[in-house]
């Protein structure tokens, strides 16, 4: 994954050249702000996108795995407020909008990569990202079809950006519509794309959400496998190992011991403290990966496919779970 990110993490001119101590202040102090009680996770990613392209990110190259990591453990302790029987029934609910809504998105990004003339390995990389779970599901999928630096990239960038819209949007829409704490969160896991935002923008919205949010997400993250099956037949290329997010198993057995074991509970609340300052702070990290960089890599037809693909799993889904759920 990191190999997969050099063209995006390089840092183009900013506005404000400062020295590079300040510039590590600033970005330091914006850390400590983003882990208060003053932030919140679309607070942050504004932030973020902020120092990213007025003073710059001092620690660019350790940005990606610092997510990661922190993102993991972030979605695990969140998983310690969380029961497992509740996650199971919604999981089981939503089965068939998470099948349905993954192959008719893949089926149609390859139709949109066709018709904007898109290289089949980006345009596949793209709908996959947005069918999925972002950028997991571009770093698994990546090895399978021997994507480029650039195609990865160009994918990458194009998710990101989405994915970072979609924080702001989601809660204001959600609120607009009324939609009940189980709408939203459904929503939320079949349309947005990475994990953070999934969890950041269901957080907004209440405790339900949440819980509906995380589980479905985290569920529709291990269809990467079937997927990157698929992908090795259609592209003709010998399946390699396929990266999963492994994390997910120890999501389970946080939920399972939130439920069964007494003495968990009562730490419970401050392990899922600590995991929602951690989910912003990843949010902040994110944003402040985010530059003008980015969109010159880009592109505009990349961008457009996959803008295309986010209108019609967002609308799709959400009709979907307002008149049919």
């Amino acid at each position: 994954m990191e190999r997969d990110l050099k063209i995006i993490q390089k840092q183009p001119p900013i506005f404000f050249k400062i020295n590079a101590k300040l510039q590590q202040i600033i970005f330091v102090a914006l850390i400590l702000f983003s882990m208060t009680p003053y932030s919140s996770p679309p607070i942050a990613l504004l932030l973020g996108l902020v120092v990213a392209n007025l003073s710059g990110h001092p620690f660019l190259s350790l940005n990606h795995k610092a997510v990661s990591i922190l993102l993991q453990i972030s979605v695990v302790g969140l998983g310690f407020g969380m029961n497992i029987n509740g996650a199971l029934s919604a999981g089981k609910e939503c089965f068939f909008f998470t099948i349905s809504s993954i192959f008719s998105t893949l089926i149609l990004g390859t139709f949109i990569g066709k018709w904007l003339n898109i290289d089949k390995k980006t345009s596949h990389l793209i709908s996959c990202g947005t069918a999925i779970c972002g950028g997991s599901a571009i770093a698994a999928i990546a090895p399978v079809i021997k994507s480029d630096e650039k195609q990865t990239s160009v994918a990458l960038g194009v998710i990101f950006i989405l994915n970072s819209l979609a924080l702001f949007l989601f809660p204001a829409i959600g609120n607009w519509l009324g939609l009940s704490q189980k709408e939203f969160g459904l929503w939320c896991a079949i349309a947005i794309h990475d994990t953070s935002s999934v969890v950041g923008a269901a957080s907004k919205f209440g405790p339900e959400a949440l819980q509906i949010a995380t589980t479905v997400k985290l569920a529709r993250a291990l269809w990467i496998v079937p997927v990157a099956l698929i992908t090795s037949i259609i592209f003709k290329n010998k399946l390699r190992r396929i990266r999963i997010p492994y994390f997910i198993g120890l999501f389970i057995l946080a939920m399972a011991m939130n439920t069964y074991s007494l003495k968990t509970a009562i730490v419970a609340p401050y392990l899922v403290s600590i995991a929602k300052i951690g989910l912003t702070l990843t949010l902040f990290l994110i944003g402040a990966g985010l530059n003008r960089g980015i969109l010159k890599t880009v592109g505009i037809k990349p961008l457009f496919q996959g803008f295309l693909l986010w209108m019609f799993i967002g609308i799709a889904s959400l009709t979907a779970i307002m008149y049919f759920n």
